[in-house]
């Protein structure tokens, strides 16, 4: 019976091609990537072992052999982590995330402070808990202050202009998602959200095969604003740690950028709104 590390260990090994790993490319490769018996060479396993790992025969495999095969299949740090959290799942969870959680106070008096940097709370099926004003006025006039970051991507309409490079964007909140699914096995509407955007949109279900796993973090982001233009902002989330599951999402512009510039009128103009 498949088991989630025998489905990851399949798309991840579909995705690695002969030549990332060194071998010939041949040719009559009826597999996309790389076939069992190559994996279980590389990684210097049997094939028959490799395979029951795939099917969810074997589901202990030894440190050893997760290291192995993190290597052939060209993991990355949080990818690694996901490979060992489902060989050994933990016997309790006591970390996982509240359903419905509030935001600390604290934080959300910290966000209010950042008048030159967009902030939000964001929980581990990236639903908006919280923003400050400035985010507010990024997203707000099209998407609204709080909402579900993955829903909007994939199901609104208006997203593809919002986000210049889209495909780049909605590619990392997948691998976000399924970074966050780890910690969070027994949360049953982590799993309706997959299913409804499985169901409507055949994007979400490509990216989602793929069983890339990242946690969001770092990224540059391009957006389209309809009253100021391109933005260009940097990002950086950080975990809350009274609050296991969310995060503390925050953008901002290059100290004398023309986006630097726009921000101040999009703030400028939250400010009038709210007085």
């Amino acid at each position: 019976m498949p088991t989630p590390l025998g489905d990851f260990l399949r798309a991840r090994r579909q995705i690695v091609s002969p030549g990332q790993v060194g071998l010939p490319r041949g040719t009559h490769r009826r597999t996309p990537g790389l076939r069992r018996e190559e994996v279980a060479f590389l990684a210097k396993v049997s094939t028959d072992y490799y395979t029951k790992l795939e099917q969810g025969i074997e589901r202990r495999p030894s440190d050893q052999v997760l290291d192995a095969l993190a290597q052939v299949l060209r993991l990355d740090g949080d990818a690694i982590g996901h490979l060992r959290a489902l060989a050994h799942p933990p016997q309790s969870r006591p970390e996982a995330a509240d359903p419905d959680p509030g935001v600390n106070p604290h934080v959300l008096r910290l966000m209010d402070r950042w008048h030159d940097v967009a902030a939000a709370v964001v929980n581990h099926r990236t639903d908006v808990l919280a923003c400050n004003a400035l985010w507010g006025a990024i997203t707000g006039g099209d998407f609204g202050r709080t909402g579900n970051l993955l829903r909007i991507l994939f199901l609104d309409p208006r997203a593809r202009d919002h986000w210049i490079e889209w495909d780049t964007e909605a590619a990392a909140m997948v691998a976000h998602l399924r970074a966050g699914l780890g910690a969070n096995r027994d949360d049953p509407s982590l799993y309706t959200l997959v299913a409804e955007l499985s169901e409507a949109s055949e994007d979400f279900r490509r990216m989602w095969g793929r069983h890339d796993v990242r946690v969001k973090r770092r990224d540059p982001v391009l957006l389209r604003h309809r009253l100021v233009g391109d933005l260009t902002l940097w990002h950086e989330s950080f975990a809350v740690d009274s609050a296991p599951g969310q995060r503390l999402w925050t953008a901002q512009a290059e100290p004398g950028s023309p986006t630097e510039a726009a921000l101040g009128v999009l703030r400028t103009l939250a400010h009038a709104k709210a007085g």
